[in-house]
């Protein structure tokens, strides 16, 4: 009985991958493309229940769709730069930053902006936003509020592209439904840590001298967490909230705290490791310590001390206006 699962063969990153012209055309691209409209819809009718109004400023949809172009051009650019100065080890972008936004490789073959941070792109649609609000003259709190009631709902398509990319995949894992990824890491049949595994799982391994072994489908724990199950929570909180702001902050530290945990079932990036280990020797494949933490955690930790600290200012600001 096999205790694991391969990776779907009839998936490829490219959406027609064998048309030549049309080759081009990815799945994570197109996971962008509905991760931005479902957030447009989202925003579009919260807007419509009155969360943005005020009684000195009427919303249009002009004013919705700037707003939103905004933010997604800042978080485009923060996402890049944030993934090519911080998660990128060779150095290449600090010394050439005309690359970062270069979509073609040293052949001239086109590449895309292959690489987006998370992070990165959560500080630039903030600032994307609040630029906004700033120049519009209207209450950021109140409208971030409204974007993140949009955003994790979006961010599930993003992390599908991930997975449709065969990328981010987890550590080895004997789960039943552990994945074998084709591009993962493939260890030698020799060694019996590998043997142990394959037995547990029932992998057959004779005759081969490397072993693909099967992975945690962390995209799927992302999609499904991050997304749809924080989108749930901030959806039905929306209506119940207590100051402006409150969502943002609940977004940030459920996202945060969500992400930390799943980020033990997901494999670090191989030229970064851990930030912070226990054990510096400990292989990034295999989760040996709570206490070996990756560049996500750290700063999803930073996420969360964040948000309840501008959370608790916000709140205790509100009780002193009302005192007043």
């Amino acid at each position: 009985m096999f205790l694991y699962l391969n990776y779907p063969s009839w998936i490829h990153p490219q959406i027609f991958p064998s048309t030549p012209f049309l080759s081009i055309l990815r799945w994570y691209g197109l996971m962008y493309i509905c991760a931005f409209g479902t957030a447009w819809f989202i925003l579009n009718k919260v807007s419509k229940e009155g969360m943005l109004d005020s009684e000195s400023y009427k919303i249009t949809e002009d004013d919705l769709f700037s707003f939103i172009s905004t933010g997604i051009v800042f978080l485009l650019i923060g996402a890049r730069i944030f993934s090519t100065l911080v998660y990128d080890t060779t150095g290449i972008y600090w010394r050439k930053p005309w690359l970062i936004f270069w979509p073609f490789d040293e052949r001239m073959h086109f590449t895309g902006l292959a690489g987006m941070s998370y992070h990165g792109g959560f500080i630039g649609g903030l600032l994307g936003m609040i630029f906004w609000c700033i120049k519009h003259k209207q209450p950021a709190g109140k409208w971030i509020d409204a974007m993140c009631c949009a955003i994790p709902l979006g961010y599930t398509f993003g992390r599908l592209g991930n997975f449709l990319n065969g990328e981010l995949y987890g550590r080895i894992t004997t789960m039943p439904w552990g994945m074998v990824f084709p591009d993962a890491e493939k260890f030698s049949a020799s060694l019996p840590w590998v043997q142990e595994i394959c037995s547990k799982i029932g992998m057959e391994i004779a005759g081969r001298n490397m072993v693909n072994l099967p992975r945690h489908p962390s995209p799927l724990y992302e999609a499904f967490f991050e997304g749809i199950v924080l989108w749930s929570i901030l959806w039905v909180s929306r209506k119940h909230k207590k100051f402006d702001g409150q969502i943002a902050c609940m977004y940030t530290f459920g996202y945060g705290l969500v992400r930390f945990v799943i980020e033990y079932f997901r494999e670090p990036d191989a030229d970064i490791g851990y930030r912070i280990a226990k054990d510096t020797s400990a292989p990034i494949y295999m989760n040996t310590s709570l206490l070996n933490f990756s560049t996500g955690q750290v700063l999803c930790f930073l996420m969360m001390f964040c948000s309840l600290a501008i959370g608790i200012t916000l709140y205790i600001l509100k009780k002193k206006r009302e005192k007043l």
